[in-house]
């Protein structure tokens, strides 16, 4: 099967991904995934931090069934009820007023970008720039790609929209010669996730919050990678101690269902009427339902709570094998179960490939970074499966 559907993919399928892993699953239950040749592999990236609540949990499989009885889109012509109760349950839960839904992540951050125009459109005031920072990433779209501090993701699809520019992250310095008059924005994800697990620092965040408020700047956190309980907080801007004017989220929100979401203050999202955004599939009734499917797991199983507890011991056992190879592992960072294990350059792309054959999915980022983002239902018996398999490819090279 497997080499019929890489036939398939390369006759068929825009090249984007080049020559993927060569594995293709058929199932999945909670931490594993099943390859169609019987394989088992464990799953610690999460769908890429997706999978918050793990594979064919079944109150969320069963919520989505019973919602595929009733309807699965309608338009948003008529009032969603649904969309209307996950919009209540991120209010209640975060320092938000107002929720939207979009399909990604990506669309969130475009959304939180007009959001951040409008609101000074509206006030006549002329502030359209966009502030964001080195090795960030907020998605693939033309104006999530100009917000995105990575050269490579950028080259091909210059010009961008104008308004856009980069400043190195945790500098305090940078913030203050990027800004302008016409400054609407800065964007930061407190994690980077992309960039190979890279957190700000609390003073960095705090300066940030407190300059932005000072200088009529709204603050946009992405949140997407971040959000729903992946840092061992609902939102990785309470672990800072901060409330954002905006911020985005997607990937976990849905549990593997496509939805992203655009949350303000009451203030900020006012800026919106009718006319002014807008979406076709957002916020649709099966989409919705999986977004309170995962809230509901969360909260019944106390999985925020286990993010920060199960996160704490997979970090330090992984500081544990980073003191037996010191030579290899340069350094173990991250919050909750978003971890980033950073590895001697030379050796990175072999350890991926080895955790790889030894059934361990994760990724590499930026050539020397084996990023983690396990199901927040994670049990210590299955770190310690991976710990093993790190400590025998340590072993190995």
């Amino acid at each position: 099967m497997l080499n019929d559907v890489i036939a398939l993919d390369k006759k068929y399928y825009m090249n984007t991904f080049g020559d993927r892993l060569p594995v293709c699953f058929e199932k999945g239950e909670g931490m594993k995934l099943y390859a169609d040749n019987g394989d088992v592999y464990y799953d610690f990236l999460g769908g890429i931090a997706v999978n918050a609540v793990g594979h064919c949990h079944p109150y969320f499989v069963s919520s989505l069934k019973s919602q595929l009885d009733k309807m699965i889109h309608t338009s948003s012509l008529y009032y969603i009820e649904n969309q209307a109760k996950l919009a209540q349950r991120l209010v209640e839960s975060t320092c938000a007023d107002k929720a939207f839904f979009c399909n990604s992540g990506a669309e969130a951050n475009e959304g939180a970008f007009k959001l951040a125009r409008m609101y000074f459109y509206k006030k006549g005031i002329d502030k359209s720039e966009i502030i964001s920072l080195d090795h960030s990433f907020h998605g693939r779209t033309i104006a999530t790609v100009a917000a995105t501090g990575q050269e490579h993701y950028q080259a091909p699809y210059r010009p961008f929209t104008n308004g856009f520019k980069q400043i190195a992250p945790n500098s305090f310095e940078a913030v203050e010669k990027a800004v302008t008059d016409k400054t609407a924005a800065i964007i930061v994800e407190l994690i980077q996730g992309e960039s190979g697990v890279k957190p700000m620092d609390a003073e960095y965040a705090r300066k940030l919050r407190e300059f932005c408020n000072e200088h009529q700047i709204l603050l946009i956190v992405d949140e997407v990678q971040t959000g729903m309980g992946r840092t061992g907080r609902l939102f990785a801007h309470e672990l800072y101690g901060i409330e954002p004017d905006i911020f985005t989220c997607a990937k976990a929100l849905g549990g593997g269902v496509p939805i992203g979401a655009v949350c303000a203050k009451a203030e900020v999202a006012a800026a919106f009427e009718p006319g002014d955004h807008g979406t076709t599939f957002g916020g649709n009734p099966l989409a919705t339902a999986a977004g309170l499917a995962v809230f509901d797991i969360l909260e019944k199983e106390g999985l925020v709570e286990n993010s920060e507890k199960m996160g704490e011991l997979f970090r330090k056992k992984l500081k544990a094998v980073q003191e037996k190879y010191p030579e290899k592992i340069t350094e173990v960072r991250g919050a909750g179960l978003l971890i980033g294990i950073e590895v001697k350059p030379e050796i990175a792309s072999t350890v991926f490939k080895k955790l790889h054959e030894k059934k361990m999915l994760t990724s590499l980022c930026k050539g020397l970074t084996i990023r983690l983002a396990p199901a927040l239902s994670i049990t210590e018996q299955e770190i310690d499966i991976f710990i093993k398999a790190l400590n025998e490819v340590m072993e190995e090279i």
